[in-house]
């Protein structure tokens, strides 16, 4: 995506203004600020001073077009509007004080139709129900159909207001219905009971539009796409969602939405020739990469394409940070969050996963100071809610933590963050049941969470239920395929379980996955291990962990082979052609001695005495396994005098 012209420029701020305003009027709030601030992210003009964009020369800019909205409103929808217009400020404004069941008794008065028994299936499923009885014609109109009918008469606009009020009072009246979180009565399984008459509705009028001749807006779509997926539907509201952003581009919800059922950067891949193609398509594929973990050099420079168009843009920077952060480099994405608290200290979007960041980095006084300014803007946000968590969590005050991540549930059932932090918080506790529970309400949030896959391997595994563990792991692993961590934790319960010849290949994938780290990262789960090691060094750890399976299955060649390149790692590689010391290695650890112990008793096993001793005294002068290593050397000096007093005799 190169530069764009002035005319480009100017319809685009014309298109993020109307995205600005259509949004705002239909109460989509959360959209209407990201269409905003993406809109002053955009360098103004040199004189423009007042807003204006009277300046541009040549060429001259676009008609405002009444187009993001693609078709333009026909001429029904103009009508509709105008005559409901009063009617729609009385709603809105209803809408604006939270009076929601008030808001859609202005357009729908009455409760829903109750659907049909079958309407609560999917509609594939209703779909085959009406194939298996084809003639069953009905002699009355049924409530819902009349309902229906009685809706055809109002503007997709004040249609779309009426039902979102009706969601909004749903969702409300849900949580309002739910139990204490992870108490006695949580069954984590509460519903919104106003989804089925609205999907029925909505189903009904999307039925009857073809033959209405109005021509669709994308926002209803966009609507019943959410319900679809609450309902599990996720092929349907695909499609729907894709049909919104089609009619619709600038809703920012209806992307998110779409977001929210890709699981894979493949099923990305597949979706990308089904968008329209624009700048939002572009942004979309970058959020979306980031969200599935696939931080490739081309997404940074995709991402440096639409920063250069949205210089000031705080919503890319931080997809920028969060790409650093899921790479591990802590470093640069702490860097990025610093400077975006700077330009805008009042921001609190995201400062959960930058809390994340200076948690793992020890970073205590810059966390402490995030949370004091994230409770004096907004206490009651569930980011701050995180924030706060994790700074208890770094001092280790793991019920205070706990405490604040509910507090972040109950303002927010689904934010994934406070799910997956409590379990950590339970695992410090030895809470292995809640944890287990913590863990599985994050899935259920977000099935691309892979610490909360990795947090339920680990909770399984001191709960030594390997098998459990073994299938959680290979979850995490496949959600991180180039994560060293998570296929060390593979390899380990495939020991565990006797598969020890799978349990090799996992531990080789971590090799290969540490590659793509470099030296002293954090893991993601924040205890600071280290499995990848930059630099051409490997992990002595998962090679001496190789070694033992191979030794599990009696190849003695391959284990002492692993076990001699376990002590190659102490100094590390020389890439050096002039002989000078080349890349560090690691030093002499716990793992390399006891790799030396092992290759020591096998050089003795085998008659290799000299060999032997050299390796044994190695670790009496490294002061590491010293008693292990004196016996041995008091082993092979008897038998070397064994030897010589029988060679003599």
């Amino acid at each position: 995506m190169g530069a764009l012209s002035p005319a480009e420029e100017a319809q685009l701020k014309a298109q993020l203004r109307d995205a600005v305003e259509a949004c705002t009027e239909r109460c989509l709030y959360h959209s209407a600020k990201w269409a905003a601030e993406l809109l002053t992210s955009l360098p103004a003009a040199d004189d423009d001073d007042a807003g204006s964009e009277t300046d541009i020369d040549s060429p001259p800019p676009p008609p405002p077009l009444s187009s993001p909205r693609l078709p333009p409103k026909d001429s029904t929808e103009t009508r509709l509007e105008a005559r409901e217009a009063h009617r729609y400020l009385l709603a809105k404004t209803y809408f604006d004080c939270r009076e929601y069941d008030r808001c859609a008794a202005v357009f729908l008065p009455g409760p829903l139709p109750k659907p049909p028994a079958h309407a609560a299936t999917s509609p594939a499923a209703r779909a085959k129900h009406h194939a298996a009885r084809p003639k069953a014609p009905t002699s009355t109109p049924t409530k819902a159909r009349f309902h229906a009918d009685s809706v055809a008469g109002l503007s997709q606009k004040s249609l779309f207001l009426a039902l979102y009020a009706k969601y909004i009072a749903g969702e409300k009246r849900m949580n309002e219905d739910s139990e204490m979180i992870l108490g006695p009565q949580d069954g984590g399984v509460t519903l919104n009971k106003e989804l089925p008459a609205i999907c029925a509705l909505l189903e009904e009028w999307f039925s009857a539009l073809p033959s209405s001749g109005r021509q669709p807006q994308g926002w209803l779509e966009y609507l019943y796409g959410i319900v679809l997926v609450k309902g599990k539907n996720e092929a349907l509201a695909m499609d729907y969602l894709l049909k919104s952003i089609h009619q619709y581009t600038y809703n920012w919800g209806a992307w998110q939405e779409l977001m929210s059922l890709l699981g894979t950067p493949e099923e990305l891949s597949q979706i990308v020739t089904r968008l329209p193609h624009n700048v939002m398509a572009f942004i979309f594929h970058i959020y979306a990469s980031q969200e599935l973990y696939s931080a490739s050099e081309q997404i940074h420079t995709s991402l440096s394409q639409i920063l250069s168009i949205f210089p000031a843009s705080a919503f890319l920077k931080t997809q920028r940070a969060l790409l650093h952060y899921h790479n591990k480099d802590f470093d640069d994405a702490e860097q990025i969050f610093s400077d975006l608290l700077v330009s805008d200290p009042h921001r609190v979007d995201h400062l959960d996963n930058y809390s994340n960041i200076l948690y793992v980095m020890g970073m205590r006084p810059k966390l402490a100071f995030l949370a004091q300014l994230a409770t004096s803007t907004d206490k009651f946000r569930p980011e701050t809610c995180c924030v706060v968590g994790n700074y208890y969590s770094l001092k280790s005050e793991h019920e205070k933590a706990v405490m604040y991540f509910r507090r972040a549930l109950t303002l927010d059932r689904s934010f994934l963050s406070a799910w997956t932090l409590m379990g950590h918080e339970f695992v410090e506790m030895k809470n292995t049941h809640a944890a287990i529970e913590s863990y599985r309400r994050a899935v259920d949030v977000n099935r691309k969470d892979y610490r909360a896959w990795y947090g339920l391997g680990q909770t399984y595994e001191v709960l030594e239920m390997h098998s459990y563990a073994l299938f959680y792991h290979q979850r995490a692993a496949a959600l991180r395929p180039y994560d060293p961590k998570l296929w060390m934790a593979v390899g380990q319960c495939f020991g565990k379980v006797g598969k020890v010849t799978n349990g090799i290949r996992a531990y080789k994938r971590a090799l290969v996955a540490g590659s793509y780290y470099d030296a002293g990262v954090g893991s993601s789960f924040g205890s600071g291990e280290v499995s990848g090691l930059g630099g051409g060094v490997l992990d002595p750890e998962v090679l001496y962990q190789i070694a033992l399976l191979y030794e599990r299955i009696h190849n003695m060649g391959e284990c002492a082979a692993y076990m001699e390149l376990v002590l190659a790692q102490e100094e590390g590689p020389d890439y050096d052609e002039n002989g000078s010391e080349g890349a560090g290695g690691v030093g002499v650890t716990a793992t390399t001695s006891k790799a030396r112990l092992w290759l020591a008793r096998w050089e003795y096993m085998r008659g290799m005495y000299q060999r032997a001793m050299e390796l044994a005294n190695e670790l009496c002068q490294d002061g590491v396994e010293v008693e292990d290593a004196k016996a041995l050397v008091r082993d092979i000096r008897a038998r070397m005098e064994r030897e010589r007093g029988d060679a003599a005799s």
